[in-house]
């Protein structure tokens, strides 16, 4: 490892094999580091198993059973991405890859994705964005939100057949760069090549170069306020019998107008027993601006970043290194070996600036270390450029400095400041900044450095102070220069700064434009947010230009942020048919479709169901008119009739009174959705009476399966057309009978019923009818299976299983009645068959009146006696058909059945019986019953009959009527 004053510190902080990581698994392929936070191992002995080691933690390895093809924890978060064949089924011999995200402290699967192509790389390029490399392309997968991958670019040809080993973006995500490596030429075949591809997303553009390894920093130029990005790549190739490495620090994107960074290039000089070692890593310290480049054989190159100077090189692993991420917060590297060490670089604070001052006597490069890093080690180099005084220096330089404690040269300047003793000059301010920035500040203010004073205090937030201090030098700043000198520095200062001139009496000194394109140009979109959403609070509407300003931004870069800010209706002045396609464009669907008014936009946007909330989707349906509503819901429906289906039955549910219930239902009918019909109706059956719409739920929910709620309503419900409800069932021929029982039990279809079941071979829905549902409709059942011709055995069963609760008279009847229908269906002409016939289609009351009138064989006689106590009107019928004068004339006498007599008397013009009648009037007379004597008369007398003529009938009616 490096000596101890050497300007960087190897210190190996873990050994993978120390917490049970076989050294199978210490490779490319199974290990994952993607930040300073966590290394992630894959095993796949003895157990399928993912290994998340937590740097804070090392020795307690979270160890989880999960199979996957590769594993990468987030770099800020305890999130983790899975990518592999074993997670869901999938067709044999296909090349795709399933892809997962976890939250491991929510326990909750954030995203799934089935990629169609095979990823050969992936890698978290930002902690919200995966990039993932394919044999032919990249793509890009945000964790927010539903949004799948994609795609960025294609791989260039010179990646063809190469092993993708990295894959960067540059802090504003406009440059990307793909690095792979392959075998060498056929001349030097150990020397592995190095490619590169550098993409421009502005451009949509590629430049294929030659490289092994490469990474991006910002950069300030001179002159410039913005920083410039620059990308540094180390490449190792043989040309010509001649290995050529050199280190290259290029700036992308010059900004026009602007001070541009000059190219730099350096060799990397490789020890003769390295000559076929290759760098295999790139990183950039952006606490020191220093470049690391580490080869495969554990060479570490250290340059400076904005010159390309050669600053250290030394061998910091005997073993392969194959790993290394960025360690951010200390400005150095961790790296991975083959023993699997785990090794932190880190800058040697007190020796770097000697080192750099003396070994390499290069006393301006130690300056702007000391500058940049805030270093120690250069006061000497303070004291050579300004003070002539070197033996007194000498002296304050001698005593040794404790940890924590002020320097004494720092002192002594302190002293002669105080005793202004020291001429104050900005130069002399500047350069005391570099160690110390309160002393620093003094100088300015004696040396009357005012622009260097306001900086200073912008610097230190203290912005109340610079306007105190500019109205007691009578300055007036430059606020725009200022505000922008700010921005390199502390962007959220710069945001409080400007939040305070827009509070300045008389008004903002700069335009509120002027500051958010400030912000914009650097990128800086949440600092321009948070400025912009303070300002425009009062919500006037000459802000409407910048109200429009703020969602576009956000709409495209951060719509989580825009889709917050509409929520809170805080603007109401802004460009809404703008915003509106910007929010369909970033998905934000619900947004849209609040800001659009004409239907066909409404309809082109409404059918992204999968990415609006359904809730919110359904309180929309309640701002449209009904006929845009209706026209929207069918849209859906055409569009993806089960996955929408549940928000039409929600919507029709709420809105049923406005939308209507007949065009909710027709609606439903018309996709022939008897789901929908089902939920519909289902919310609305217990208000209703109407017959209709009890049938339709009955349909819709046999239709669909639910055979208990069809049991329910047909049970309870007392709305339904019987004959249609009944019809339906037996077409529908349920799989369960109880509905058809139910209806046909209520509504006497007991016939029906039993025929139905018969039929459809459901004996046992006829056993439970009779034995449990209502047992004295035994009879009925009996009936008709007799009448249906079932086998003897079964009705005697059923019979004997209802037992107590038969009724026997009826079920004799029953059976009695099928025995004579058979024998009179033979053709039987017996009288006493069609006697017995007759008595039991009277007792059953089974349209007698058309057996008594239409039978030409039973005896009148026998069958009107057996009417006369039942019915004597039918004994009447019975005697009539039979010309039986003296039981007509007795039973019609006996009842007071005297029309009915009359009528027959009449009919028969006999004379013979006439005497009868006349022994009826005498017995009316006799009676005192004049009223029934005279309805008599008026039917013998008055109606075309034999007896019309009679003078003694007619004298007795006139006298009668007297």
């Amino acid at each position: 490892m490096a000596a101890a004053n050497a300007p960087i510190t190897m210190k190996e902080v873990l050994t993978l094999p120390a917490i049970g990581i076989g050294p199978q698994f210490i490779t490319f392929t199974n290990v994952t580091m993607e930040s300073d936070k966590y290394i992630c191992v894959r095993e796949t002995a003895p157990q399928n198993s993912v290994v998340i080691i937590d740097m804070n933690m090392p020795m307690q390895p979270l160890r989880r059973p999960i199979t996957a093809d590769s594993a990468l924890m987030n770099p800020n978060s305890r999130i983790l991405a899975l990518k592999g064949h074993s997670f869901e089924a999938q067709l044999p011999g296909t090349t795709q890859d399933h892809l997962q995200i976890f939250n491991i402290e929510m326990k909750a699967k954030m995203k799934s994705y089935q990629m169609p192509e095979q990823i050969v790389f992936w890698k978290w390029i930002t902690p919200k964005m995966l990039g993932m490399v394919t044999q032919t392309s990249v793509y890009h997968w945000s964790i927010e939100g539903d949004s799948e991958p994609m795609k960025m670019f294609e791989r260039t040809a010179n990646l063809q057949s190469n092993q993708i080993i990295n894959y960067k973006c540059d802090p504003s995500e406009k440059w990307l760069v793909l690095i792979g490596i392959a075998p060498g030429s056929p001349e030097r075949q150990q020397l592995v090549k190095g490619n590169m591809q550098l993409f421009s997303v502005d451009q949509q553009r590629s430049q294929a170069l030659e490289a092994h390894a490469a990474s991006f920093a910002q950069f300030k130029v001179p002159g410039n306020e913005n920083p410039s990005t620059l990308i540094s790549f180390a490449t190792k190739s043989f040309n010509a019998g001649q290995i050529t490495s050199k280190l290259h620090v290029i700036e992308l994107g010059a900004q026009p107008g602007k001070p541009s960074f000059t190219k730099k290039q350096a060799d990397l000089f490789f020890p003769p027993d390295f000559a076929d070692d290759f760098p295999v890593a790139m990183q950039i310290s952006h606490k020191y601006s220093l470049i690391y480049a580490i080869t495969k054989l554990g060479l570490l190159f250290v340059y400076d970043l904005e010159t390309a100077t050669a600053v250290y090189r030394n061998r910091i692993s005997p073993d392969p290194i194959f790993l290394t991420a960025e360690a951010s917060t200390v400005g150095g590297f961790y790296a991975i070996n083959r023993r699997g060490q785990v090794l932190l670089a880190t800058v040697n604070e007190a020796m770097i600036v000697p080192f750099v001052s003396g070994q390499l006597n290069n006393l301006e490069l130690a300056v702007n270390l000391a500058k940049r890093g805030n270093l120690p080690g250069a006061e000497n180099l303070v004291v050579q450029r300004i003070l002539r005084t070197p033996d007194t220096v000498a002296k304050f330089q001698s005593v040794p400095v404790q940890p924590g404690q002020t320097p004494p040269l720092l002192q002594y300047f302190g002293t002669l400041l105080t005793k202004d003793k020291l001429e104050c000059t900005e130069e002399l301010g500047d350069l005391v900044k570099t160690v110390d920035n309160d002393l620093a500040l003094k100088i300015y203010i004696k040396a009357r450095a005012t622009p260097k004073v306001v900086a200073a205090f912008a610097e230190r937030r203290e912005f109340d102070k610079i306007l105190i201090y500019s109205k007691q030098v009578g300055y007036a700043p430059d606020y725009l220069f200022l505000l922008q000198t700010i921005l390199r520095t502390d962007p959220q200062g710069a945001v409080n700064f400007a939040l305070m001139m827009s509070q300045m009496e008389g008004g903002c000194p700069v335009d509120y434009n002027t500051i958010t394109d400030l912000f914009l140009q650097r990128n800086l979109i949440r600092e321009a947010t948070a400025f912009l959403l303070d300002v425009l609070k009062p919500n006037l509407a000459e802000h409407g230009y910048l109200q429009t300003k703020v969602l576009e931004i956000n709409l495209v870069t951060f719509p989580n942020v825009a889709d917050a800010i509409l929520a809170n209706g805080m603007f109401g002045h802004y460009d809404r048919p703008r915003i509106g396609q910007l929010c369909e464009k970033a998905g934000l669907y619900i947004r849209a479709l609040q800001h659009y008014t004409d239907l066909p936009d409404i309809k082109r946007v409404i059918v992204n169901t999968h990415a609006i909330e359904p809730q919110a989707l359904v309180e929309f349906f309640g701002t449209l008119s009904r006929e845009w509503a209706l026209e929207c819901m069918k849209d859906l429906l055409l569009v993806n009739l089960r996955g929408n289906l549940q928000i039409i039955v929600q919507t029709a549910k709420e809105y049923c009174e406005q939308l209507g219930v007949d065009a909710c239902v027709k609606l439903f009918e018309q996709f022939k959705s008897y789901e929908g019909l089902y939920f519909f109706l289902g919310s609305y059956l217990s208000s209703s009476e109407d017959p209709d719409i009890h049938f339709k739920y009955i349909e819709a929910a046999a239709r669909t399966g639910q055979i208990k709620e069809v049991e329910r309503v047909t049970r309870e419900s007392n709305f339904y057309d019987p004959e249609k409800t009944k019809n339906f069932l037996m077409e529908a021929k349920l799989p369960d009978a109880r509905p058809l029982i139910n209806v046909c039990d209520r509504f006497g279809f007991v016939a029906d019923l039993t025929r139905y079941l018969y039929s459809n071979n459901m004996l046992r829905y006829i056993e439970g009818y009779v034995q449990k549902v209502n047992p004295g409709n035994a009879p009925l059942v009996v009936g008709q299976l007799l009448d249906d011709e079932c086998p003897e055995d079964f009705i005697k069963g059923l019979i004997l299983s209802v037992r107590s609760l038969l009724p026997v008279e009826p079920l004799v009847e029953e059976c009695e009645k099928e025995f004579l229908e058979h024998l009179v269906s033979e053709g039987s002409q017996d009288v006493h068959v069609h006697n017995a016939l007759g008595k039991i289609i009277i007792d059953s009351n089974n349209n007698p009146e058309h057996f008594l009138t239409t039978n030409p064989y039973y005896d009148s006689r026998v069958v009107g006696k057996y009417c006369e106590k039942r019915d004597p009107t039918l004994a009447v019928v019975a005697y009539r058909r039979g010309q039986c004068d003296d039981e007509l004339i007795n039973v019609t006498n006996k009842n007071s059945l005297f029309k009915l007599q009359a009528r027959y008397v009449v009919e028969r013009m006999d004379g013979d019986l006439w005497e009868k009648v006349s022994a009826a009037v005498k017995a009316f007379m006799t009676a005192d019953l004049p009223h029934e004597l005279i309805e008599l008369l008026e039917k013998i007398v008055l109606q075309n009959s034999a007896f019309s003529g009679n003078f003694n009938l007619q004298n007795l009616l006139i006298f009668d009527s007297d």
